[in-house]
C-alpha cells in the first residue's frame, strides 16, 4: 500500500512538476557551444571578426574559457595569427595555461570542431545566456535590498534603473546598413522639405531668423540653450514651446526640474495674455486684463504641451517618461529646463563632471532613439562675468560679456555630445545700450548659434518682453500695430512663398497668432 502510495505520488509528480526552488537553478549556460566557438576561432582565421562584436571574456560561463577568449582578443588586437600554437604562446606568456587546462585541454577544444561555420550563430546563444546571468544576478542584489528594511526604496529604484540601463547600454548592438536604403531615406525628407511652404526641414520654433539659419529644430539632435542667470533661460525655451504646441499643434513635452507646473503655466498666461507676471501672481487684474485672460486663454487649452516637475529627474526617469509621451502622444520634441538639475543616480562617479558627461551623452543617445529633437538648458560659468568692465568691448566691436563655447559649466562633454549650442545674451543686462553700429539695444536678446554640427553659426536677434516674460520676433509687434499678418511678411522673406504652417496644414489658413494685442 505505501508503495503504492509512493508510486501514486511519484506520477502524480511526474505530470505536474512543481517549479524548483530558486537555490537549486542552474545559471543559464551553454559551455558545449563555448567550447566549439573557441575551437573555431583557433581553426579558422577571419571567425574572430565575425564575434569580436558579439562576445566578451565575461560572456563566457567557465573561467577557463574566459582566460582562453581573453589571450584570442589580445592576439587580435596585436594582430597575429590566431591558432592552437600562437593561443599556447600567450596562455604561456600570460602565465595561465595551466589554468586553462595546460596544451591538452587546448588541442581538445579544436579536435572538437570540424568547421567555423555556424560559429556567429553560436555566439549569439552564448551572449543570450550571458545577458540572462547578468539579469539573474542584477535582480537577486535588488531582491536582497528589498527585503532590508534599512534601504530607501526610492534611491533603490534610482540604482536598479541605473544597472538596468547600464546593461542595456552594454549589449546595445545595431549593425551596419548598406547605402540603398539611406539615400531613398534622404530623398524622402528633401521631397517632405521640398513639399513645405516654409523651406524648412525640421520643426519651426516661430522665431524666423532663428528658423532659417537651423533649418527647424532636427530630429535626433541634441540642442543646448546655455546662459548666465537672469538672461532668461526658462522664458525662451517656453516662449518657443508656446509657439511650437499653440501656433503649429506640434505635440512639445516639457520637463521643469527647477519650477514647479503651476509655476510654469502662470509664466505660460503671461506670455500667452500679455499680461504682467507680478499680476497673475497676485490676481489683480484691470477689468480689460480680465477680459483678455478670458479671452486669450483659449489659446492654450487643447495644447498639446505636457508639463513635467519631477525634482532632481534621473536621467533614466527621463527615458522612460520620454519614451511614453512619444508612444501615447506623438511628442514631437522634448524640452529640459535644466541639465545640471539631472542626475545619473544608481551609477557611480569619480566626480560630478563624469556625471554630466554621463547625462549629456545619454541625452544624445535618447534624442537618436527616439529620432525626435531634445532641447536642454544649460548653465554657464562665472568666467562670463569676469571678463571686461560693463563697458568693455572686443576687438571685434562687441560686448567682452558675449558667453563663449569654453564657458560652459562643469563639463566639456556637453560641447562634444551636442549638434548645436546656442547662447542667450542681453547686453542691455550689463548696462550696454548700444552696438558698435549705434543700434538701440534696449530689450533686445541676442540668440548666439556658437556650434552647429550641419549648418551655418551666427546671432540671431529677438525682442525680450521682461514684464510678460516673452521672446518674439522683432518685427511682431511693428506689424502688429500695423494690422499686418505676420505670416506675410515672412512670405516675402521666403522668396514669396506661401504662409508658414507645417506639412499637414498646407491648404489651412494661416494659424491664429498669439501675439497680437487684446
Amino acid at each position: 500500500m505505501a508503495e503504492q502510495y509512493k508510486r501514486g505520488r511519484g506520477a502524480r509528480a511526474a505530470s505536474n512538476p512543481q517549479p524548483v526552488n530558486d537555490y537549486g537553478r542552474i545559471p543559464p549556460q551553454a559551455t558545449d557551444l563555448e567550447e566549439a566557438v573557441l575551437g573555431a576561432l583557433m581553426i579558422e582565421k577571419d571567425a574572430y571578426s565575425l564575434v569580436s562584436e558579439i562576445l566578451r571574456p565575461q560572456s563566457f560561463y567557465e573561467h577557463r574559457h574566459q582566460l582562453l577568449f581573453t589571450a584570442i582578443t589580445n592576439l587580435a588586437l596585436k594582430q597575429q595569427p590566431i591558432d592552437l600554437l600562437t593561443v599556447k604562446n600567450e596562455l604561456e606568456h600570460e602565465g595561465t595555461l595551466e589554468e586553462v587546462g595546460g596544451p591538452f585541454y587546448i588541442t581538445q577544444l579544436t579536435s572538437k570542431v570540424a568547421s567555423a561555420a555556424h560559429v556567429e550563430f553560436h555566439a549569439r546563444i552564448i551572449a543570450q545566456k550571458a545577458l540572462a546571468r547578468e539579469l539573474i544576478t542584477f535582480t537577486n542584489t535588488i531582491q536582497s535590498k528589498a527585503f532590508d528594511e534599512t534601504e530607501d526604496v526610492d534611491d533603490l529604484m534610482q540604482e536598479a534603473e541605473g544597472k538596468l540601463f547600464e546593461i542595456s547600454q552594454q549589449n546595445l548592438k545595431k549593425d551596419y546598413t548598406q547605402i540603398n536604403p539611406i539615400i531613398e531615406e534622404a530623398y524622402r525628407q528633401i521631397e517632405y522639405a521640398a513639399s513645405r511652404t516654409t523651406g524648412l526641414s525640421g520643426l519651426e520654433t516661430g522665431y524666423h531668423d532663428l528658423d532659417k539659419m537651423t533649418s527647424g529644430w532636427q530630429n535626433s539632435d541634441l540642442v543646448i540653450i546655455a546662459a548666465r542667470p537672469a538672461m532668461g533661460k526658462t522664458a525662451f525655451v517656453l516662449s518657443m514651446a508656446k509657439n511650437m504646441s499653440v501656433n503649429y499643434k506640434y505635440p512639445v513635452a516639457f520637463f521643469s526640474l527647477e519650477m514647479s507646473n503651476l509655476q510654469l503655466v502662470n509664466r505660460l498666461i503671461a506670455n500667452t495674455c500679455e499680461i504682467e507676471s507680478d499680476k497673475i501672481r497676485s490676481g489683480r487684474l484691470q477689468p480689460h486684463e480680465w477680459e483678455r485672460l478670458d479671452h486669450k486663454l483659449k489659446d492654450l487649452l487643447g495644447a498639446p504641451l505636457y508639463v513635467d516637475d519631477t525634482p532632481s529627474l534621473s536621467v533614466f526617469e527621463l527615458r522612460t517618461k520620454a519614451r511614453r509621451l512619444v508612444r501615447e502622444h506623438g511628442v514631437k520634441i522634448i524640452f529640459i529646463d535644466y541639465l545640471q538639475l539631472m542626475n545619473a543616480s544608481g551609477m557611480s562617479y569619480g566626480n560630478r563632471q563624469e556625471e554630466v558627461s554621463t547625462i549629456s551623452r545619454s541625452l544624445k543617445g535618447l534624442a537618436k532613439e527616439l529620432n525626435i529633437p531634445i532641447i536642454a538648458l544649460s548653465q554657464l560659468n562665472r568666467s562670463v562675468e569676469m571678463r571686461g568692465g560693463n563697458e568693455g568691448k572686443n576687438s571685434e566691436g562687441q560686448s567682452s560679456r558675449r558667453p563663449q563655447l569654453s564657458d560652459l559649466r562643469e563639463s566639456g562633454a556637453i560641447e562634444q555630445d551636442a549638434d548645436m549650442v546656442c547662447f542667450i545674451h542681453r547686453p542691455e543686462y550689463y548696462k550696454i545700450y548700444t552696438d558698435e553700429n549705434g543700434n538701440d539695444l534696449h530689450g533686445i536678446a541676442e540668440i548666439i548659434i556658437a556650434k552647429h554640427r550641419n549648418g551655418a553659426v551666427g546671432d540671431v536677434r529677438l525682442k525680450f518682453i521682461g514684464e510678460y516674460t516673452r521672446f518674439q520676433n522683432l518685427d511682431d509687434e511693428l506689424l502688429a500695430n500695423a494690422g499686418i499678418p505676420k505670416a506675410r511678411t515672412f512670405k516675402s522673406k521666403m522668396n514669396n512663398q506661401a504662409p508658414i504652417g507645417n506639412a499637414d496644414q498646407l491648404d489651412a489658413p494661416p494659424p491664429p497668432d498669439p501675439d497680437v494685442p487684446f
